[in-house]
């Protein structure tokens, strides 16, 4: 069963234990796909707004890992500012520029992962679309209930947040030629 909504620019839909979004970028695929495998440019967008992120480790390659800390800057998110969000990516799969596959996880400081937390496969597949991008992230989750878990902590609303710092980066880096 697949229920499919369009929100802030991303189209959503959940299938079985899949959560599936797709958001078209105004960019080129070359340029999308580095700002997810380059650790300056990831961190200059990942996380909601009002967050920012430190990269502790940054190994893009299969098996390597990305481990990272988003801290809430903005006052103006009441109990949410100053906490900290730790995460782990395990890259499993990597088809320059087309396909980053990794497992996704929250974690500890130290990397553990977090306990009563789902643990995510996540298939990114950057599709050339009309001189433009097409980013298509399907996350498996272990369960429909881990899956109704992240829905439930606004997955897509993150997303959606981070896509749009993710815009503006890549206008910038468009604007400069950095293709």
């Amino acid at each position: 069963m697949s229920d499919n909504k369009v929100s802030n620019n991303i189209t959503t839909s959940v299938e079985g234990r899949d959560l599936v979004m797709e958001r078209i970028f105004d960019v080129p695929r070359d340029l999308v796909f580095k700002a997810f495998s380059n650790s300056e440019r990831l961190a200059n967008w990942w996380g909601p707004s009002g967050w920012q992120t430190e990269n502790r480790e940054f190994n893009f390659k299969p098996d390597g890992v990305w481990h990272y800390c988003m801290r809430c800057k903005d006052e103006n998110q009441g109990e949410f500012y100053g906490q900290e969000a730790w995460g782990k990516a395990v890259y499993q799969e990597i088809i320059v520029p087309e396909k980053i596959v990794f497992t996704d996880m929250f974690t500890d400081e130290e990397g553990n992962a977090a306990d009563g937390m789902p643990v995510t496969l996540v298939t990114m597949t950057f599709v050339e679309h009309e001189d433009k991008t097409k980013l298509i992230m399907r996350s498996r989750f272990a369960s429909v209930e881990g899956l109704q878990q992240v829905m439930e902590m606004g997955v897509v609303q993150g997303c959606a947040s981070q896509f749009y710092r993710l815009d503006g980066l890549l206008e910038k880096e468009e604007g400069l030629g950095a293709i």
